[in-house]
């Protein structure tokens, strides 16, 4: 299960993890797995072997006397009723309590990721008080998960004592007329208990099933997601790439345009500078160029090939694209800059490096290609990493 939502994770559009936040994005996929893993792991011997032990007593009863047995199976509607009502209370505060885990966990990731920023803002305060306020929301969610779950154990212990209660009078009063013998009453009182006992057990795992749903329902939100669409005909490589914008119009938002009527034509070979105020839309035009979004109207072509008819995977495949927040892995300098082609030669990466003014910056490393960036290169600078990140761009012979 894990596999398979991490596997719709990578296929996913951009634009969900844009919508999303990262933090609980992960939480589905540790913590909500993992309680669906512990509870099956836990309770699926317990169901099934309760439900064994139910279906043979219940034949048993029967054999021995179907009225007594129908009157004993009475409880079995009580528990019904009981066990119902308190798995929806399980059902509603565990999904309270997965939500705020989740948002708990994208407010650290947040606070980790931004740590410089809250830092030179002096916003600890605040980031604690929002983050103990969570805490404190999620703690009484599960404080009332706990509550209804435990409290099912000793629902159903007394609905099973009223069952004791149901064959000893009733079966004192078939004795007295003769439908069955005293043998019988005791043999009934073994079967109630032995059919009380996995009752309870089902109940207190129907009980921890809730657990597992409420995180089930989650998991399978995002499973449920459509993937990114990579269909379309193969781009038609050429060593002149002509872009043309005709009229395009795009709003991340319905009713709130980033970008309208917008017309650029960008000749093979020549450097263009997008300038505008900040939020005009200049990486937004970089996004649609890489089908990251799709416009609403108007037109895209790369030499008179639309956009829109160019499966999305040919089209990145020869686009090289370094971004405004560099993005380096936990591996080796080697395997970094061979990210977006694994068949690159020793001669490739050295012609990146030098292209990317990085030769100095590779020789002050301590192993050279074979350095490895702990942390996402947290220890170089800013401006080290941007290098690298042009240098991981060169991936395409035709940028010689």
């Amino acid at each position: 299960m894990r596999d398979e939502l991490f596997s719709k994770i990578v296929d996913l559009p951009v634009q969900y993890l844009d919508n999303h936040s990262h933090g609980d994005v992960m939480s589905r996929m540790s913590n909500d797995i993992e309680n669906i893993s512990t509870v099956i792991s836990q309770s699926l011997a317990s169901l099934f072997s309760g439900i064994l032990t139910i279906i043979g007593t219940i034949i048993m009863m029967v054999y021995y006397c179907w009225q007594l047995a129908l009157l004993s199976c009475l409880t079995i509607i009580l528990t019904v009723v009981a066990s119902n009502y308190l798995s929806k209370k399980v059902r509603k505060y565990s999904r309270q309590r997965q939500a705020l885990l989740g948002y708990l966990n994208g407010h650290v990731e947040e606070m980790i990721t931004g740590y410089h920023i809250v830092v030179a803002y002096n916003r600890q305060e605040e980031i604690i008080h929002d983050f103990i306020t969570t805490s404190d929301d999620l703690t009484k969610a599960d404080i009332r998960c706990e509550i209804f779950s435990g409290v099912m154990g000793p629902v159903m212990n007394c609905i099973s004592n009223i069952g004791f209660v149901i064959i000893a009078v009733f079966g004192g009063y078939f004795a007295i007329h003769g439908l069955i013998s005293v043998g019988v009453i005791s043999a009934f009182i073994v079967y109630a208990k032995q059919f009380s006992r996995p009752i309870n057990e089902l109940a207190n795992v129907f009980g921890q099933l809730q657990t597992a749903i409420a995180g089930a329902e989650r998991v399978f939100i995002v499973l449920d997601e459509e993937n990114e669409d990579m269909q379309g005909e193969a781009y038609h490589e050429n060593k002149q790439a002509d872009i043309e914008f005709q009229h395009v119009n795009f709003s991340y938002k319905e009713g709130q345009p980033i970008i309208q009527d917008f017309s650029l034509y960008i000749p093979s070979g020549k450097k263009v500078a997008l300038v505008g105020a900040t939020g005009s839309g200049k990486t937004t035009i970089v996004n649609l160029l890489m089908r990251f979004y799709d416009i609403d109207s108007g037109d895209i072509t790369i030499n008179d090939q639309n956009l829109k008819e160019i499966s999305r995977d040919t089209l990145r495949h020869n686009i090289a694209i370094v971004l405004q927040d560099t993005t380096l892995f936990s591996d080796t300098i080697k395997n970094n800059l061979m990210y977006a082609n694994e068949q690159a030669t020793q001669e490739d990466l050295d012609h990146a490096i030098e292209m990317s003014r990085c030769t100095n910056l590779l020789h002050l490393l301590p192993e050279g290609y074979e350095t490895i960036l702990t942390g996402a290169g947290e220890h170089l600078s800013l401006g080290q990493r941007q290098l690298l990140a042009i240098a991981k761009a060169f991936k395409d012979p035709y940028l010689r």
